[in-house]
């Protein structure tokens, strides 16, 4: 989350009667304390129906929840050695091959050991655009998710680069196991997205609050009861690959959250971001970097193949 975020949610029946804070705290994605939301909501940057409130304050359904991120008082974000493969780097660009396991940027309550605090380390420079928690961040991967991302070095940088993640041009796809046999050789996933109304955190396929989400897919290698698949994202949702594999019957092998991670020989879900491609936002040149597919991941692939 960026200082200055507005995050709004509409309540459901279900929730009706249940304390702002309690629903704040288990609806960010982030992991939030529910004391620093109690302080969000007595500083007045939470609003139900456009109106201050108390943390104690009990929901109605189809309340209107509007939360602004305030920007972190007294934080200073520390640069950290925490090792990182650089796969490309300019004056206003670097591309990171991410290790599973690593955090993107920071968040209100953990402001440490994430892939910010690692660039902050790395190059000094970074661009502002994002706030002060995510200097020089584009776009993200889970922390769980390996493979290719892209930080801008400064404003400029920043500014092209998100123009393109907008427009759809940039050339992001990713290696997946998935659960089953994957009938189709090909196709494509047009589904919205948006948050689980049973489950906060999560996210579905869904027509309510929802936003348009396309992944299109290729299958790699099938495997009896696995299936090997390229994903190309043609927009950019929170889990969107996980949200639209599950969806299709078809959950990430190891995903803790949409799949199966029970008895799996790595942490977390077998996601990679193996191809990034965009235009180099100072000369125009097309870029594209590929990074293979991790050792824990490698390692799960060779076992199934043999087993």
């Amino acid at each position: 989350m960026a200082s200055q975020d507005v995050i709004e949610w509409t309540v459901d029946k279900e929730y009706a009667g249940e304390r702002i804070d309690k629903f704040i705290t288990e609806a960010l994605e982030e992991d939030v304390s529910r004391t620093l939301v109690q302080q969000w909501v007595k500083d007045g940057h939470v609003k139900v129906n456009e109106k201050t409130i108390k943390p104690n304050y009990k929901l109605s359904e189809q309340d209107a929840i509007s939360l602004q991120i305030p920007d972190p008082q007294g934080v200073e974000l520390i640069a950290e050695d925490i090792p990182l493969q650089v796969v490309y780097e300019d004056a206003d660009v670097i591309v990171i091959n991410k290790q599973r396991g690593l955090v993107v940027h920071p968040a209100p309550g953990h402001y440490s050991g994430t892939l910010v605090n690692a660039l902050m380390h790395h190059c000094k420079d970074l661009s502002g655009i994002n706030g002060e928690l995510r200097p020089g961040i584009v776009h993200r991967i889970d922390k769980d998710t390996s493979g290719l991302i892209m930080s801008a070095k400064n404003d400029k940088a920043h500014a092209s680069l998100a123009e393109q993640l907008k427009a759809h041009t940039v050339n992001r796809k990713y290696i997946a196991l998935v659960h089953g046999h994957l009938q189709h050789d090909q196709g494509t996933i047009d589904a919205p997205i948006g948050r689980d109304s049973h489950d906060r955190k999560m996210y579905t396929v869904t027509e309510k609050n929802s936003k348009h989400a396309v992944t299109h897919f290729v299958v790699l290698e099938r495997f009896g009861d696995f299936t090997l698949v390229e994903l190309k994202l043609e927009t950019g949702r929170t889990h969107q690959i996980r949200v639209h594999m599950k969806f299709i019957g078809h959950p990430l092998v190891g995903d803790p959250m949409y799949g199966k991670s029970k008895g799996m020989l790595m942490d977390g879900q077998a996601l990679h971001a193996a191809v990034l491609g965009f235009e180099h936002p100072r000369t125009g040149e097309w870029l594209q970097f590929e990074a293979p597919i991790p050792s824990d991941m490698e390692h799960l692939l060779q076992t199934i193949r043999t087993s």
